[in-house]
């Protein structure tokens, strides 16, 4: 089967080959182990290929650094010369722990600690990129799953697409993973993967052309991956971006780094509660673009202090963090950065003391645009979603100053079902949504923006404070009303559903955590 082109037909076959062999072992686990063996698979390749190419310089006269004729002693020095390695961006693979070694001991009951010992050598030749970083827990996976792994990726040649003409198959592969567990992870799988689709809108909104790039609850990385793809498609330069991220599960923050090695991508990735421990206190980012937690609660309220200025809004309430990211993210901002960022949809309409933050946040002009968004697009929730885009400098932005606006879109008639719980976004509604916060900023590569009933409308600050700051896309495009209180029937059942589902979700979790509580006591 080919591996080259945009079909996922190979990814997909590799999956459910992984599938078959994952026996008794929960997908929680399991997604851990298979990645590791990926990553693994991919230094050795890379490895490999290099060791060849070293040796092919040694006997090459017109090698300056690396010809050193009959002399097999010096040849055989450079082929094991860590720095002749690290120079091509390679990590060094000691012996024991290259593929081809651990096939030929697939059999050997021990395999899961041979493998787990080989992370480890791996990690010791390569401290400065790999300490602690790689996955050991294969001792606890029965030997015959481990050798269907082994066997099964061994089909793969992952080193840098010599024979694939693909030099991203591995990505492509580590990318298919991620998202398949997240499948099954559920809602669970929230934690570290955001849907491509909707990563690529945000990034297509944003376009991170330069600067300084932070994620705060990067997950594993999919939002530093896609923006890569981005420059890569519009010509950019990487050189021009600097990437920075943190992420608060370890197990997760492993599987971002090694997400972003096997791209090339060089980045800052701590681990760490960006609420509770923020990393990068003095960041001032010019782009932010995250998925944080949907309405999580207990996000550390007691942890911070009244004086926080992160906080200067308002302090939100204990039993939900979204608008403690939001001025998270806020706080983050250089002068003139923007952030996009995914939210449930109660954060547009929800009252009390959330309610006066973001009319605050609304007063200061930072809202630069909210777009809603269909139901089902995510694996870990079926509620609708929404897009808060919000900016430093609509007043001094290059293309034309935005002060007092904000751009509404609804964009909820716009997907594509998949089957029956899942919905996605396709090019062409990324591509119309983007285009449209394009045209509301003036830039000259769309045409002049115009508000479309039912998708897009331009609202003034006195608009919004004029619905209490309920910033509910479909209060302002302009659809159907009733004849009661002026708003919109379909956007008071949103508003009341949004809050419902949430509710219902919280209930949900809240259950499994207390069924938790009651197996390990035993119950």
């Amino acid at each position: 089967m080919s591996i080259n082109g945009e079909s996922d037909e190979f990814e997909k076959s590799l999956w459910q080959s992984a599938e078959g062999l994952r026996g008794p072992v929960e997908s929680a686990e399991y997604k851990h182990i298979v990645l590791g063996l990926l990553f693994l698979k991919y230094m050795s390749d890379a490895f490999e290929d290099r060791r060849e190419e070293l040796r092919e310089l040694t006997h090459d006269e017109d090698s300056l650094e690396y010809y050193v004729g009959d002399d097999d002693q010096e040849r055989q020095f450079i082929l094991e010369d860590i720095d002749a390695y690290r120079a091509e961006n390679v990590f060094y693979v000691p012996e024991e722990a290259r593929w081809d070694n651990l096939v030929g001991r697939a059999t050997h009951p021990d395999i899961g600690s041979q493998i787990d010992d080989a992370m480890r050598a791996v990690e010791e030749k390569n401290p400065d990129r790999l300490d602690g970083m790689l996955p050991k827990r294969y001792s606890r996976i029965p030997q015959d799953t481990l050798e269907g792994l082994l066997n099964e990726f061994s089909e793969l040649d992952l080193g840098n697409g010599k024979d694939t003409q693909d030099e991203d198959v591995f990505g492509r592969v580590y990318e298919y993973f991620i998202k398949e567990f997240a499948r099954e992870e559920g809602h669970r799988g929230g934690e570290f993967y955001t849907p491509k689709h909707v990563v690529e809108l945000l990034v297509e909104i944003l376009e991170p052309f330069e600067g300084r790039i932070f994620d705060p609850f990067c997950g594993s990385g999919g939002m530093f991956v896609q923006s890569h793809k981005f420059l890569e498609r519009k010509g950019g330069d990487e050189d021009q971006i600097a990437i920075y991220g943190q992420e608060v599960n370890e197990a997760t923050w492993r599987i971002c780094k090694m997400n972003l090695f096997l791209r090339g991508i060089d980045g800052n990735i701590q681990l760490g509660d960006s609420i509770r421990d923020d990393k990068f206190g003095n960041l001032s980012a010019d782009k932010i673009i995250t998925n944080p937690p949907f309405n999580m609660s207990e996000w550390g309220k007691n942890t911070v202090s009244d004086e926080d200025p992160r906080f200067d809004y308002g302090m939100p309430p204990s039993n939900n963090a979204n608008f403690a990211f939001i001025q998270h993210m806020l706080y983050h901002l250089d002068r003139d950065g923007m952030a996009g960022t995914v939210m449930a949809n109660g954060s547009m309409s929800v009252q009390g003391v959330e309610g006066e933050i973001r009319k605050k946040i609304i007063e200061d002009d930072r809202l630069d645009a909210v777009i809603a968004l269909s139901g089902e697009l995510f694996y870990t929730t079926s509620i609708p979603v929404c897009l808060w885009i919000l900016s430093k400098g609509k007043d001094s932005d290059e293309y034309r100053d935005r002060s007092d606006e904000t751009l509404f879109i609804n964009a909820r008639e716009l997907f594509e079902s998949i089957d029956r719980t899942q919905n996605r976004l396709t090019e062409d509604h990324i591509q119309r949504i983007a285009d449209t916060v394009r045209a509301y900023r003036g830039e000259d590569s769309v045409g002049e923006y115009e508000d479309e009933t039912g998708f897009c409308k331009v609202a003034t600050t006195d608009e919004i404070a004029e619905n209490d700051y309920m910033v509910t896309p479909g209060r302002y495009v302009g659809i159907r009303q009733d004849d009661g209180d002026g708003v919109p029937y379909e956007v008071k059942m949103e508003e009341l559903s949004a809050e419902l589902r949430e509710q219902f979700q919280q209930s949900s979790e809240l259950q499994e955590e207390i069924e938790g509580n009651l197996t390990e006591l035993g119950f």
